[in-house]
């Protein structure tokens, strides 16, 4: 009789970048690889903004996980989502999406889940100010940024239409950066004698930075060119301001000095703060790690949990020597945490060197021919800084299909100002005037109506070939 080993049991929490490249790291490896998910795709984050505003679809940025890792022989996709982690018993809880309970057992468990948007203690600014971190995010503000402009031009007064015409964002990093220059442009040169009541260049593009200066982590030289470049293409920085109220119809801030001021806006845009998961505070709590004040989880050197060798934190929500939360970060930790788990599987007595992140640099797209890039101690503007920002994405984009789509809607933007991705939904409206999903009544939508009459089209349906009518029975009638 054949003896059956059971494989060593890899648990990786998340599909993001850190997930997806640990999950590479062991497709040759003697073990069976669980990835779980909230969601079926894997999300090219740092293009979300380009989906946001119109120029790439979202298949181009988002690529089914099971497609990604079709090859992987040894990894399975599982739809759902991490709810908590029994260390003694090494099993991970889930939930599915129709609530069902699964749980998971693991021998190593890598964690992936990265970050999502933080309101800084206030989640009622959500319903009025949407985040960007995942795919229904960016498709919400599409339809908001593209709505405001079609609202504005059956505005009934000037007050109403200027309301509609101004787009508040929070947050001056490359989110806030990147798509407060997309609307600029959408208002110059996208929608450029399109409307008949209103000139959508008037629009204003308010940016609201709680520090001096935006793009801080790029260093001051380039942080200044972003500010020239934006304030160039008509963005007004109020920088030093801090969001203390978001409503319907604008936002309250208050500056250094404690003065407030209101600005009424229909669209606002929330790009600031990040914030770990509720399944990172179980892991947490289940291993007696800390965590910073975002929630990130404090790591030792080989990504491991202090007194859990088996378990490793990866991507934006591991806490090592201040690493920023950046693709290529989760990138190269994942891959790490996947190399190490297959070096263990081999039998490898030498011990793993501690992980060490190369800095590949930072990259901001803000206008066509105009990006800012960091790497290292070189620093790129302009038409270099934004060629660079092109090799950068197109090397990282998953799959051949999303780089030649991405070249072909890059190539019709840039040589045209055209977005081919501008359809959108429209929403339901509450009492207060803010937007909700559409409220569905699916028993009304299955409810049978009226028999329609059939109608015999004569050019697809020759006479010869008519059924025989019964004497007296009236011919079908023509279209």
């Amino acid at each position: 009789m054949q003896d059956h080993v059971t494989p060593r049991r890899v648990v990786i929490l998340g599909g993001g970048f850190a997930g997806l490249f640990a999950a590479r790291a062991l497709r040759r490896s003697p073990v069976a690889v669980t990835v779980v998910d909230r969601r079926a795709h894997h999300l090219f984050q740092p293009l979300l903004y380009q989906c946001a505003s119109g120029i790439l679809s979202e298949g181009q940025i988002a690529q089914p996980l099971r497609a990604v890792l079709r090859r992987h022989h040894n990894v399975s996709c599982l739809l759902a989502e991490a709810t908590d982690v029994d260390v003694e018993a090494r099993l991970v809880h889930a939930r599915r999406p129709d609530g069902g309970a699964v749980e998971l057992p693991y021998d190593d468990l890598i964690v992936a889940v990265g970050m999502r948007q933080s309101y800084f203690g206030h989640d009622e600014f959500a319903t009025h100010a949407p985040g960007m971190k995942t795919l229904n995010d960016a498709l919400d503000i599409r339809r908001r940024i593209y709505l405001a402009f079609e609202m504005a031009e059956t505005a009934t007064n000037a007050r109403e239409r200027q309301q509609w015409l101004t787009f508040a964002l929070v947050g001056g990093g490359p989110t806030g950066v990147e798509l407060a220059g997309q609307i600029r442009e959408i208002a110059g040169h996208t929608l450029d004698r399109e409307f008949r009541t209103i000139d959508s260049a008037q629009a204003r593009v308010l940016l609201f930075e709680g520090s001096d200066e935006v793009l801080g982590a790029f260093g001051r030289p380039l942080a200044h060119r972003a500010a020239r470049t934006l304030q160039s293409l008509g963005v007004e920085l109020h920088l030093g301001t801090r969001v203390t109220d978001v409503d319907a119809r604008g936002l309250t801030v208050q500056d250094a000095d404690g003065a407030t001021a209101r600005f009424e806006a229909r669209t606002v845009l929330w790009t600031a703060g990040v914030e770990a998961p509720p399944i990172a505070a179980a892991v947490a709590r289940a291993t007696g790690a800390t965590q910073d004040r975002a929630g990130r989880i404090a790591v030792e050197p080989d990504l491991t949990l202090p007194g859990h060798p088996e378990i490793r934190v990866t991507g934006d929500v591991m806490s090592l020597n201040r690493l920023p939360g950046l693709a290529e970060v989760a990138m190269q930790s994942g891959a790490y945490a996947g190399r190490v788990v297959r070096h263990a599987v081999e039998c490898r007595t030498k011990q793993p060197k501690p992980f060490k992140y190369w800095d590949l640099g930072s990259a901001a797209y803000i206008s066509r021919g105009r990006a800012v890039v960091k790497v290292g101690p070189l620093h790129l503007s302009g038409v270099p800084g934004w060629l660079a920002w092109l090799f950068i994405h197109l090397a990282f984009l998953t799959g051949f299909r999303s780089r030649l789509g991405a070249v072909l809607s890059w190539s019709v933007a840039f040589a045209t100002s055209s977005r081919r991705e501008r359809a959108f939904t429209s929403p339901d409206v509450d009492a207060s005037g803010a937007f909700t999903s559409p409220d569905v009544d699916a028993s009304a939508a299955r409810a049978p109506g009226p028999k329609a009459r059939r109608r015999w089209p004569r050019r697809l349906w020759p006479r010869r070939l008519w059924p025989r009518r019964a004497p007296g029975q009236k011919a079908p009638p023509p279209l």
